[in-house]
């Protein structure tokens, strides 16, 4: 009864009606912690001594923001479980290419559905296009989202609260486009992504791709990449056609509009390695991280 009582003020310091984002913002040293020190595997008290928190903290901390422990979170992104990952992907993605899907029984795990503009539109840079936009909370920080009347064309996420830039990297993408600032159509699409029990193939969530034809190519490619699984930018280069594009599939990798959504942080390096994403290695590493919970239906 005593041990009871003793974690009760732990428990309140953590309540469950936390908002995502607060929790991503606490979770993000150590999640850069974790970034510096994977290799020597640091203990849960480690890791709560750097942060300057209790391990009963951190422990709830982790496990209501990605559904799994600290320790399993560390194991999910260490170089050896990266490599597992890539072990896997490439009977995986050939057998997906071959049966025409884009992982286990649906197209993607978020249930999407997608369309491509037509090369005119992406010459035209937006010219002509309606972009709705606003700002959400999210397991891994503040989002922006943008959608056209087709549907979702773009997800990036807020560093430093700094909301501007965050808008000015989506309005780069498709300089001519009017934006309009409107959460209320926005938030719909929010709450659809970040929330797996909504993840339901009968409401497919749409995708608006816009790109060059190579770009929309290699992110269709992506989204063929199944959760819990990983692969390398040389493998969707071969998967393409073009072996030695792979330098050019990784430009493209970086050029993806929707983050998570068309999921860029599932492609490694050759080794394993987690190479550079847009939003920040330690995000790629959260997502990573976050997906392999969901993928395990938890951690102990």
């Amino acid at each position: 009864m005593l041990d009871t009582l003793a974690a009760l003020p732990e428990a309140a310091a953590t309540p469950a009606t936390a908002s995502p984002t607060a929790d991503y913002e606490r979770v993000r040293r150590i999640l850069a912690y974790i970034t510096e020190h994977w290799r020597s595997q640091p203990s849960l008290e480690a890791i709560a001594d750097h942060v300057g928190l209790s391990t009963t903290h951190v422990h709830h901390l982790f496990r209501r923001w990605a559904g799994l422990s600290p320790k399993a979170f560390l194991q999910a992104i260490t170089l050896d479980h990266a490599k597992a990952l890539l072990a896997d992907s490439a009977s995986v993605l050939d057998t997906t290419y071959e049966v025409g899907l884009s992982g286990p029984g649906r197209l993607h795990d978020l249930f999407v559905t997608h369309e491509a503009m037509s090369p005119g539109d992406w010459k035209a840079r937006g010219e002509g296009l309606v972009m709705r936009y606003g700002f959400h909370p999210s397991p891994f920080g503040e989002a922006i989202l943008v959608a056209t009347d087709r549907g979702l064309a773009g997800l990036g996420f807020v560093d430093g609260g700094d909301r501007a830039a965050a808008l000015a990297d989506m309005k780069g993408r498709w300089p001519r486009a009017h934006y309009v600032e409107d959460a209320g159509a926005t938030a719909p699409l929010a709450r659809r992504i970040f929330d797996p029990t909504l993840w339901r193939p009968e409401h497919p969530l749409r995708v608006v791709l816009i790109g060059t034809d190579f770009e929309v190519r290699v992110w269709q490619a992506l989204l063929r990449i199944p959760l819990g699984r990983a692969t390398t930018y040389s493998d969707i280069a071969c998967r393409l056609g073009k072996p030695a594009a792979s330098r050019a599939v990784g430009a493209a990798v970086g050029k993806n509009p929707i983050s998570f959504v068309v999921p860029c942080h599932r492609v490694l390096g050759r080794s394993g390695a987690l190479t550079g994403y847009h939003w920040g290695l330690t995000r790629k590493q959260a997502i990573l991280g976050w997906e392999a919970g969901k993928a395990a239906g938890g951690g102990a």
